[in-house]
């Protein structure tokens, strides 16, 4: 399905605003856009090692930022992840080391040069720290440089900290936050005429204090621009399962983890998330959006968002091990599969343990595992299973001929994958 007549964004916030992305923005960032090419920044408060699925919302701005031929450049927190933003947090967060600060941003790095060209000939993307100047600052002269253009009125009025000091209170600490962001923007204006900082909604009253600054201090004009928090239909914020944070470092989140929690996205969150985290064009998307209308057991939408994101954070190789993975869930053959896969995908299953002295023989009675592992309820439903062709070991079909399971039909010599019918599951493990 095409829409007529559509039309085609020709500027960054143009093909934001077609998203639904623009949350707000200053006045005159529209016109900015269409007839110069801007520096803008985003900051990343290094507070895990990883960056997690509610981050790439966020990434994907300085990834479109750069596709439109604009200067993305990407903030380390070194120093403000010394202190910790107060924003959307009920209580304030645990100080973090400088090592653990300086081990996290190297993680945070690799993630982004997934993302952004950091070699372009004409508009490389440019990744600092701000501990270069918030560390090597004198705090007398900070005060009296910076402190002195903030009202505490002002301070207090700010949604992050008014929140706080309804709650438990707010440490100086962290209320100096505001200032410590403000300062990187004016820092950032100053040595890359660096115009614009964009974020999440939630960091309106941070970033407008720094384009106030800017103006105090040099009479320029700076610009801010928030998307909306990506969230579910829900209300809670992408990213989080059952297991926790979904992350972007495939040693913390499996690319196969990643591609399933992105797969089971709801019918009512996809199409908006194919719009915030993918770079399909708007006939797609609606092409999408007409597929989950119309045709919402294909999951066509949802797919298309695991393969892209997945792919771009991973890799073309992850992906396709990933959707390989996910194929065993639909009944597709386990041969050639690794045990670490095997036990990752049906790490959620009902599972099993037999002895391998069990199998002093060489073989062990199909019907004994079956009983044993729970998915026959008796020796004789699992006879009359086999017989009637409902059983399957390691996804493949067992004809009433096979009475026995060896060794060698285990995966690695450790693992059987039992199936009664289409769904129902067994992982058996092998012991001792």
């Amino acid at each position: 399905m095409v829409v007529p007549n559509q039309k085609i964004p020709t500027s960054f916030y143009e093909d934001l605003e077609s998203r639904g992305l623009v949350y707000s923005a200053t006045d005159g960032l529209r016109e900015a856009f269409a007839k110069e090419k801007i520096t803008a920044y985003i900051g990343f408060d290094p507070t895990a090692p990883s960056l997690h699925v509610g981050n790439l919302l966020t990434i994907m701005g300085l990834l479109r930022l750069q596709q439109y031929g604009h200067f993305p450049i990407a903030v380390a927190g070194g120093g403000t992840g010394l202190i910790g933003d107060p924003s959307g947090k009920a209580t304030e967060r645990p100080l973090l080391s400088k090592d653990e600060v300086l081990f996290n941003i190297e993680g945070v790095k690799r993630q982004l040069q997934h993302f952004l060209d950091f070699e372009s000939k004409t508009n490389p993307a440019r990744m600092v720290n701000n501990a270069d100047w918030l560390t090597t600052t004198p705090v007398t002269d900070f005060l009296r440089d910076i402190g002195k253009h903030f009202s505490v009125n002002a301070l207090v009025a700010k949604e992050s900290v008014k929140r706080r000091l309804e709650q438990e209170g707010i440490s100086y600490t962290e209320m100096s936050y505001i200032l410590l962001q403000s300062y990187d923007y004016l820092t950032l204006f100053e040595r890359y005429n660096c115009t614009l900082q964009m974020g999440g909604s939630d960091q309106w009253g941070n970033i407008t204090a720094g384009v106030d600054l800017i103006r105090r201090v040099h009479a320029k004009t700076a610009h801010a621009l928030v998307w909306p928090l990506l969230t579910t239909s829900s209300g809670a914020k992408m990213g989080k399962s059952v297991g926790g944070a979904v992350w972007l470092d495939p040693q913390r989140t499996s690319p196969y983890r990643f591609y399933q929690y992105l797969y089971n996205t709801d019918d009512s969150d996809v199409v908006a998330h194919l719009k915030s985290l993918t770079l399909l064009s708007s006939e797609r998307v609606q092409e999408l959006q007409f597929s989950t209308q119309n045709q919402p057991e294909k999951r066509e939408a949802q797919r298309e968002l695991a393969r892209d994101v997945t792919r771009r954070v991973h890799g073309e190789d992850a992906l396709r091990r990933a959707e390989r993975a996910s194929g065993v869930l639909f009944g597709e053959a386990i041969e050639g599969l690794g045990l670490q896969d095997v036990m990752e995908i049906f790490s959620e299953a009902p599972s099993a343990e037999v002895s391998k002295s069990d199998f002093a023989q060489g073989s062990m009675s199909l019907v004994d595992m079956l009983a044993r592992s729970g998915l026959a309820k008796s020796k004789g439903e699992a006879r009359r299973l086999i017989e009637g062709g409902g059983i399957y070991l390691q996804n493949v079909r067992v004809s009433e001929a096979k009475r026995n399971v060896s060794f060698d039909d285990a995966i690695q010599g450790q693992a059987f994958v039992l199936r009664k019918g289409q769904k129902e599951y067994r992982l058996v493990k092998l012991v001792g």
